[in-house]
């Protein structure tokens, strides 16, 4: 009886295999071959799952935004607005060894975004749902009547995504520096700063 393939599953299995080898070696060391070889199929049964590295990398890339989303959907909200916010936030931040790793693999697909225009339009899109979210964060903070009512909303959007950015980039490169606990400590302050009025940050 012919074995049953869950070609799904396999081609998840073939981009963790990508990812291995981007953090090891680097993205430019990302080729079919040596991607195979991660994976132990040989180059031949990769095409079964993708036509080019170039649709390898990109699910490789898409892989990393659905992960992410899908820990975002399964997270109980079920908390005083304040907690909730930051535990959506935290979902973005390196904070496990697994979600270190996707930053990793994130970083070099999009630096490598900047001259492969396939790569460049999903990175967009995924920025541009990263956005989407952190305008959710201040938007609903802001209607609360936590935040101070002379703020600039589209500043405080744009001060959250420029913060969570940077704290991605220090943790990947020294993450020694930037544990869990200091992430979840910075994403925390920023949080309680920017409400003063939420009964969470009047009971600290």
């Amino acid at each position: 009886m012919p074995k049953i393939v869950d070609h799904a599953k396999q081609k998840e299995l073939v981009a963790e295999a990508a990812w291995r080898v981007i953090r090891r070696e680097g993205l430019q060391h990302a080729s079919v071959r040596n991607i195979a070889e991660e994976a132990k199929l040989s180059v031949g049964s990769m095409r079964h799952y993708f036509g080019s590295q170039s649709e390898l990398l990109a699910y490789s890339m898409q892989l990393v935004s659905d992960r992410c989303s899908s820990r975002i959907r399964r997270l109980d909200l079920n908390v005083p607005p304040l907690e909730g916010m930051k535990k959506l936030i935290m979902e973005t931040l390196p904070d496990t060894d697994e979600k270190r790793a996707e930053s990793e693999v994130w970083m070099a697909f999009t630096a490598q975004a900047l001259t492969d225009p396939s790569l460049k339009e999903l990175a967009h899109k995924v920025y541009g749902h990263l956005r989407y979210m952190f305008e959710h964060v201040i938007t609903q903070l802001s209607s609360l009547g936590y935040m101070s009512g002379d703020l600039d909303i589209e500043i405080e959007i744009q001060r959250l995504y420029a913060l969570v950015d940077g704290l991605v980039l220090h943790a990947v490169l020294n993450p020694e520096s930037y544990p869990a606990s200091r992430l979840e400590a910075v994403i925390d302050y920023h949080l309680r700063s920017l409400c003063p009025n939420s009964p969470d940050s009047l009971a600290k």
